[in-house]
């Protein structure tokens, strides 16, 4: 399947400037791992990136955002919104998910892991990682859904649909953290849906 995250389906200019944020990224990540998010200062994270001060804070406007902000959602929401219109919003984001976890390399997987374990562990970086993370990115699901529904944003049931959905994967990040990456993280996300779509039910242990 040909993926639609690729790199190679933007723009030239705009796969260099996401190459360049990557790069930076990568490094800033490298550096609070090896040194601590507190030592690290942006002075460093520009140098060992080859890349001026100014540079950084063009892509990152505070350290903070080295760690939570990330290049999928806008991602995300074009690849549901080319997907076809009478596409049921479960099935098209199961599809979207899939496509996107199965096109990340172990380089994206090592960098993604990096930052939930920032995330879990800087208290400055908890503070903001909801805004940053999981309400970011509703408020584009919200958004991307209304339009194919012909809905509003604050609709009820839309609502109550992104935050089922996402809870959902915050609980799948959650236990990915927990084992340390080594699961198949596109497996367990195919997984969760399977679950959502079949009603979430629960009984007994056998």
């Amino acid at each position: 399947m040909e993926q639609s995250f690729s790199l190679d389906r933007l723009p030239l200019r705009e796969r260099k400037k996401l190459k360049t944020r990557i790069a930076i990224q990568e490094h800033a990540l490298r550096l609070f791992t090896e040194q601590g998010y507190d030592a690290t200062t942006v002075e460093q994270i520009a140098e060992a990136a080859e890349v001026s001060p100014s540079t950084f804070f063009r892509y990152f406007p505070t350290k903070e955002d080295a760690v939570l902000s990330d290049e999928y959602d806008p991602l995300i929401a074009d690849a549901f919104r080319a997907l076809p219109t009478d596409t049921d919003p479960v099935a098209g984001l199961r599809t979207v998910f899939d496509d996107f976890l199965s096109g990340m390399d172990e380089n994206d997987k090592e960098r993604m892991l990096a930052r939930l374990k920032l995330t879990h562990s800087v208290p400055a970086l908890r503070a903001r990682s909801w805004d940053a993370g999981p309400a970011g990115t509703a408020g584009i699901i919200r958004e991307v859904l209304a339009e194919r529904l012909g809905r509003d944003t604050d609709d009820f049931e839309i609502e109550v649909f992104t935050g089922a959905l996402l809870g959902a994967v915050q609980g799948v990040l959650a236990e990915w953290l927990r084992d340390g990456g080594t699961r198949d993280i596109a497996a367990q996300v195919r997984r969760m849906f399977d679950f959502l779509q079949a009603g979430m039910p629960l009984s007994p242990r056998p």
